[in-house]
Parts: C-alpha cells; structure tokens; sequence
C-alpha cells in the first residue's frame, strides 16, 4: 500500500506591485496639493454663487416681460405701479451672462481636477498657474463690475418707486399691484439676493487668486540643496569640521 504524498506548503508571495498595494499608492501620489483642494473648495462655493446671481437676476428680468429694471423709473397708475423706462436688456444680459458664464467654468474646472486627481496622474505646472492667474484675475473684474451694477442699478430703480410716495421701502413695493398683471413678482428679494451673491463671489474669487499666487511662489522657487560655495554650508562645515585655514 503506497504512502499518500504529503503537498509542501506554498510559499506567501508579497501582492504584485500592479495589484491593490500599488493602485492604492498611487491615488495616494496622485492627491492634490493642500492649497489646490482649498480651491477648489472655494471654486465650489462660487459655482452656487454665480448660478444664484444668474438666476435670480434672469428670473426678475423675465417678470417684468423681458425688460431690465435696473436704473429704471416707475411710474403710479392710479393704485397699480408700471415700469415707464427700462435700461437696456443688454445690461441685465451682461450681469447675468457673466456670472453664469464663470458658474460653469468653476464648475467645469472642478469636475476636471476631481477626474484628475482620481484617474489620471495630472499636476499644474507653471504655464497652467500663469492661465489661471489671468483667468482670475479677469473674473474678479467681471465680478466686481456686476456687483457694482447690481448695486447702483437696484437703488436706483427703488429711489424711483419711493419718490412716488406709494412705499416706504422698496421690499413694501412687492405686495403692491403692478400693471400689467404679473410683472415684479419678488423683485426686490430677486436682486436683493443676485447682488448678495455677487459680493460673496467677488470675495470668493479674490481668496481663489491669493492661494493661486501662493502656489505660483512655491513652484516658481523650489527646494535646492545646499552647495559648497554657499555661505550656509560653510558656517554647518565650521561648526562640524572647523574654520577653514587661509593660506597667504
């Protein structure tokens, strides 16, 4: 009767770099620097503030049958109030263009840097900074320059329907009926809330554009060792190995 062979026990083989052990080290190396997730965190937040500036402003603009009220005069037509003059739609189109406008680039930016960072091996470089330097930069400016419209043009437009005496406050004049029916539903919230969200994004974009100069510093001056003609590595060989001797 033969003897049952006895089977060795396989020797335990490390996991293969390309396995799990080394997909796992590569998300860790392919993670974003501190000071780009904050960024992108504030690109967040200026994707809603944008998208409610436009938003809002579209929807008052669409109340009063595609005029712009802002900088406009209002007229009393016995107890109804009327838009007698508008701006140019073009303004209201401006104000709201530009901030849907950056709304989607924050919000295509951040979808691009989260595939990134989770699928491909990307990292801004230098040239990528300078682009995103001017990009905010740009932003800022359309920000501020709807801001400012949203502002003036919004206490403009309520100066007008106080000098009528109908209201004491431009917010009183929303339960007031207007001519034709259905026009300036909520105006007065609507652009309250578009030039609200366009001061924060403006603060939001300027925050953006200081984290982005702070990496443009880091990366445009990076680590270099020390040399043996650098002043710092004579005084760490002096205090190790002693002064050097002069020869005259």
């Amino acid at each position: 009767m033969s003897r049952p062979e006895v089977m060795a026990p396989r020797p335990w083989v490390a996991p293969d770099e390309a396995g799990l052990g080394g997909w796992l080290r590569g998300l860790g190396a392919m993670a974003l620097p501190w000071l780009q997730r904050v960024e992108l965190a504030l690109f967040a937040a200026a994707f809603l503030c944008g998208a409610v500036a436009a938003a809002t402003l579209t929807g008052t603009q669409g109340s009063f049958r595609g005029s712009c009220p802002l900088y406009g005069m209002t007229t009393r037509n016995g107890s109804f109030l009327a838009l007698s003059h508008s701006s140019a739609p073009s303004l209201c189109y401006f104000v709201a263009g530009a901030s849907g406008f950056l709304a989607l680039y924050c919000l295509l930016l951040l979808l691009f840097w989260v595939y990134s960072s989770c699928i491909e091996d990307s990292k801004r470089g230098l040239i990528g900074l300078r682009v995103a330097l001017a990009i905010s930069a740009i932003a800022i400016f359309l920000v501020l320059v709807s801001a400012c419209i949203l502002r003036f043009g919004t206490r403009s437009f309520c100066n007008s329907i106080i000098s009528l005496n109908s209201t004491i406050s431009c917010s009183e004049a929303q339960k007031i009926p207007w001519t034709p029916p259905g026009t300036a539903l909520q105006f007065y919230s609507n652009l309250h809330n578009a030039e609200t969200s366009s001061w924060v994004n403006l603060v939001l974009w300027c925050v953006v554009l200081v984290l982005q100069v702070m990496q443009w510093k880091s990366e445009a001056t990076p680590y270099r060792p020390l040399e043996r003609g650098d002043p710092e590595w004579s005084s760490e060989t002096d205090v190790l190995v002693g002064p050097r001797l002069s020869h005259s």
